[in-house]
């Protein structure tokens, strides 16, 4: 029921919203340049790698040795609309409509997280990820990695499709309101380095 669903709300939202991601694509072109996309490989379900989409919010600026400059510099006031408003999560959609993440689940993190997670931490995985997720109605990026994580797992073993829907509805109210977007003290978010506290650990 869950990927029926998903698929078919997937593809109604992609022909309501196309005017407005053709108008994102374009203007994503003027501003920050080719690519529009920003293309990275994630986990999925069980682990399983797939490529995410997401309107591109930052430039390609370098510097003298040709490595990207921090985030900071290279996040325009453009790029910072878009993310306030979640315009540049759209293209997830192309990813539901594949069958790559749901529309409610844990958020896709990097690769590079896979072997940092705890056991616990990593039933993470034993679900779809999705677009948006008990942790993002619940602090998204003002809570700490160990927070979100906990929150993922709780998802995980209560799944049902009401909730689901309660997620869906928090996370338009969220998005309206602008809240939790950015992490304390950073322009973005801060990589997961690994938790303090490791199974069989005080």
């Amino acid at each position: 029921m869950k990927r029926i669903f998903d698929f078919f709300v997937s593809v109604i939202i992609l022909i309501l919203l196309s005017p407005i991601m053709i108008s994102v694509a374009i203007l994503v072109r003027m501003k920050l340049g080719s690519p529009i996309f920003f293309k990275q490989q994630r986990p999925g379900l069980h682990g399983k790698p797939f490529y995410f989409y997401k309107f591109r919010t930052m430039t390609n600026e370098k510097d003298q040795d040709g490595a990207l400059l921090p985030d900071e510099f290279r996040l325009t006031s453009f790029g910072k609309f878009l993310r306030r408003t979640s315009l540049d999560e759209f293209p997830q959609l192309i990813n539901v409509i594949k069958g790559d993440v749901s529309l409610v689940g844990p958020r896709p993190l990097l690769m590079d997280y896979l072997t940092l997670y705890t056991k616990e931490q990593a039933k993470r995985h034993l679900v779809r990820p999705g677009i948006t997720g008990w942790a993002q109605i619940n602090g998204r990026n003002s809570i700490s990695w160990e927070e979100k994580f906990e929150l993922d797992v709780w998802y995980v073993k209560n799944q049902t499709f009401l909730l689901d829907l309660k997620i869906l509805f928090f996370t338009f109210y969220k998005v309206i309101k602008s809240q939790d977007i950015n992490q304390p003290g950073n322009v973005t978010v801060e990589k997961f380095k690994g938790s303090n506290i490791r199974e069989g650990q005080g």
